[in-house]
């Protein structure tokens, strides 16, 4: 089936299956590869990008389901004010270790801070309870948010 899909602010024409996964699209057929495979079910948050703004899991967002929606990846974020301020906190406090699991953290901290310019530690914990490091980063990922929100 044709799909015209709204990502990173352009129109992109597809030829999928309609149950084929956001994450799929992304990486296969349009070979933006900052969107990681983690477990494809939705729990780890690798695959985490923004559907109208909102930090959604790629891996079981169906291309069907997003319709004229606005897609933003990692490849994009950095144009947004929120995910300016994420990248440039993440970059000083060098939060990165494998990096693997770094575009999935960035999109949804990027999404917490534009939701909740100020967020506490219980906000911080809500949104990013999806997003899981095997390097264990959970310490600097919080305080690169912090940084973020009082960065201007």
């Amino acid at each position: 089936m044709a799909f015209i899909v709204n990502i990173n602010g352009s129109p992109h024409d597809i030829d999928v299956d309609g149950d084929t996964p956001l994450l799929w699209v992304l990486r296969d057929v349009l070979g933006m590869t900052g969107t990681k495979f983690g477990c494809g079910m939705a729990l780890c948050g690798a695959c985490t990008v923004h559907i109208n703004g909102t930090a959604t899991r790629s891996c079981i967002t169906t291309i069907d389901s997003i319709g004229d929606s606005k897609v933003t990846t990692i490849e994009a974020i950095g144009a947004t004010p929120s995910g300016a301020k994420i990248q440039r906190s993440w970059l000083e406090l060098e939060v990165p270790q494998c990096g693997y699991c770094q575009s999935g953290q960035i999109m949804s901290a990027s999404a917490l801070l534009a939701s909740i310019p100020q967020p506490t530690d219980s906000d911080i914990d809500d949104a990013m309870s999806g997003n899981i490091c095997r390097c264990g980063t959970y310490a600097r990922i919080r305080e690169a948010i912090k940084l973020a929100a009082q960065s201007k």
